[in-house]
């Protein structure tokens, strides 16, 4: 697909890759409540993680010439840009180190969860992604009242997955007797969850930043910088959470 595309066919890419990415999310739920082929679900959750990285993290971007002036605003992006993903790939060590953990510790299991929340949580955080890029196309390509409307709905449903996670999934689990101090099982969860939890309350503060942004005026079509960087962290959350959702409720038998 070509990476320079009118906004009609950006959305249009959009959604495509939207379609596959829900596609893969519902086969590796068959295959976990059918024969459990923990290599396939691996390799569909890398998969997952290619298509957000390429598709809707843009990581080709990293590519770009910025120019010979460092005072431009394309050389000043460009050099952002490196920053941003030199930050990710720092955070991406932390969420690395608690999945190794989890593998080490509780091996071919997972906790005992709630599979159709965890299913219906991992489902509102793919569709906010898919609004996101809807946001970010749209300012690339000067439509500030697509991009304040797809960004809102992005708020409103990240605000949702961390309130299932946070306020509906830890007591639910607490309920069946899986807490911080119960075993290795609650320690992962919690630590891992908690986590990733943070992350999207920070993704959530700065799409409010974007949005208080955008109100002002701030953005535009060809200097629209902040509204990238917060696109990228917000599917960087969701990349997240394409290896965790399998690792805490699909691989193994439940404890």
């Amino acid at each position: 697909m070509p990476h320079t595309q009118d906004k009609s066919s950006a959305f249009a890419q959009g959604l495509l890759i939207f379609v596959y990415l829900a596609a893969l999310t519902a086969l590796e739920y068959f295959i976990a409540v059918t024969f459990k082929g923990v290599p396939i679900l691996a390799l569909v959750a890398v998969v997952k993680a290619a298509l957000v990285m390429y598709y809707y993290m843009h990581i080709y971007k990293l590519n770009e010439d910025g120019g010979s002036d460092h005072h431009s605003y394309a050389y000043k992006t460009v050099t952002n840009r490196i920053g941003l993903w030199l930050f990710l790939l720092s955070d991406a060590f932390v969420f690395g180190g608690l999945m190794t953990a989890r593998i080490n510790l509780l091996g071919l299991t997972h906790p005992h969860l709630n599979q159709t929340l965890g299913l219906a949580v991992t489902a509102v955080l793919l569709i906010s992604s898919f609004f996101m890029n809807r946001g970010e196309t749209a300012m690339a390509h000067g439509d500030k009242k697509g991009f304040f409307v797809n960004t809102l709905i992005t708020f409103f449903l990240g605000l949702g997955f961390l309130l299932g996670v946070v306020a509906v999934e830890w007591p639910l689990a607490a309920a069946e007797g899986l807490t911080p101090d119960s075993g290795v099982a609650g320690a992962v969860f919690y630590m891992m969850t908690g986590m990733h939890a943070f992350h999207v309350f920070t993704g959530l503060i700065f799409l409010l930043v974007v949005l208080n942004n955008a109100r002002k005026g701030v953005y535009s079509a060809e200097r629209h910088w902040g509204v990238e960087a917060a696109a990228v962290y917000w599917h960087f959350v969701d990349l997240v959470w394409i290896f965790f959702y399998p690792a805490l409720y699909l691989i193994g038998k439940a404890l």
